[in-house]
C-alpha cells in the first residue's frame, strides 16, 4: 500500500495522517489479549503514572509497556508489517528503520487512575543526526476525548520553538502567552479499532486523562530513516530492525 499524493502532501503539511480501517480488527484483538496480560501482571520493564509525574506513592498505575518487541511474536508482527513499510518509506524518503530504543511500546490510559498526558513533541526521547522520525500509532479499540484520545497541533513539526516554550521536563507550557494562540489550533478526531496515526516526532500533541469506566490502550512504535543515525553513546544507540 502506498499514500496518495494529497496524503502524503496532508503529512507533510500537517505533521500527521490518520489512516482509517488500516490494521486488521482481528490481529487488534490478539495484541489486545496479550498487553492485557501483561497489564495484569505489571510486566517489567514498564513506566509508571507515578514515577512520569514524580509521586511519592506505593501504588503502581501503569502507564506503558516498555521494550515491547521483544515480548510477543504478535507485537512484531505488527511492528513489521509489510504492508505499511512503502507508506513510511515514502514518508521518510529513505528505507524505514524500527529504533527500538524509544516507543517501543503498548499505551494505556486507565479508568480515572490515569493522568494527563502534556503537550510535547516526542523529540525530547531521541538522540539522531536529525529529527526526521515518525511514530505509528495503532488504536486497539474506540478512543475519543473522554477516554484519553490523542489531540495534535497542525504544522507544529515545522516551528522552531525556543526554550522558553517549555518547562524543565519539555512539555509545552499551558500557560506562556504565545503557546495559548498556538494551542488554540488543536485539533482532533476519534479513532476505531484498527485506525492508525502516523505523525512527526516534532508535532505537539497531548491527552486528557481517561474519564471512562474502561481501559484505553494503544500500541505505538517509532522509525527512523535509515541515513538518520542515531548518536554514539547514547540512549538512541540501541537494538534496531531495518524494514527493507
Amino acid at each position: 500500500m502506498k499514500l496518495t499524493q494529497e496524503q502524503l502532501q496532508q503529512f507533510q503539511k500537517d505533521g500527521f495522517l490518520i489512516l482509517k480501517n488500516f490494521a486488521n480488527p482481528k490481529l487488534c484483538d490478539e495484541i489486545l489479549e496479550k498487553a492485557k496480560k501483561h497489564l495484569i501482571k505489571k510486566q517489567a520493564p514498564i513506566e509508571t503514572e507515578q514515577e512520569y509525574m514524580s509521586l511519592n506513592e506505593d501504588k503502581i498505575t501503569v502507564r506503558r509497556l516498555r521494550q515491547v518487541y521483544d515480548r510477543e511474536e504478535i507485537f512484531q508482527e505488527w511492528m513489521t508489517d509489510k504492508e505499511i513499510r512503502p507508506i513510511l518509506k515514502q514518508i521518510l524518503n529513505d528505507t524505514p528503520v524500527l529504533t527500538l530504543a524509544h516507543h517501543n511500546s503498548i499505551m494505556t490510559k486507565l479508568p480515572h487512575e490515569s493522568t494527563r498526558t502534556y503537550w510535547h513533541q516526542d523529540r525530547r526521547y531521541w538522540h539522531f543526526e536529525n529529527d526526521d522520525l515518525v511514530s505509528v500509532w495503532l488504536a486497539l479499540g474506540d478512543e475519543y476525548l473522554e477516554n484519553g484520545l490523542l489531540e495534535f497541533i497542525p504544522e507544529t513539526h515545522k516551528i522552531n520553538f525556543t526554550k522558553a516554550c517549555f518547562d524543565d521536563a519539555d512539555n509545552f507550557l499551558d500557560e506562556n502567552e504565545e503557546n495559548k494562540k498556538i494551542i488554540e489550533k488543536r485539533t482532533h478526531q476519534n479513532l476505531e479499532k484498527g485506525d492508525i496515526v502516523l505523525f512527526h516526532c516534532k508535532t505537539l500533541h497531548h491527552a486528557s486523562k481517561n474519564t471512562t469506566d474502561e481501559a484505553k490502550i494503544s500500541f505505538v512504535y517509532t522509525v527512523r530513516a535509515k541515513s538518520n543515525k542515531p548518536l554514539k553513546n547514547t540512549r538512541s544507540d540501541f537494538k534496531e530492525i531495518v524494514l527493507d
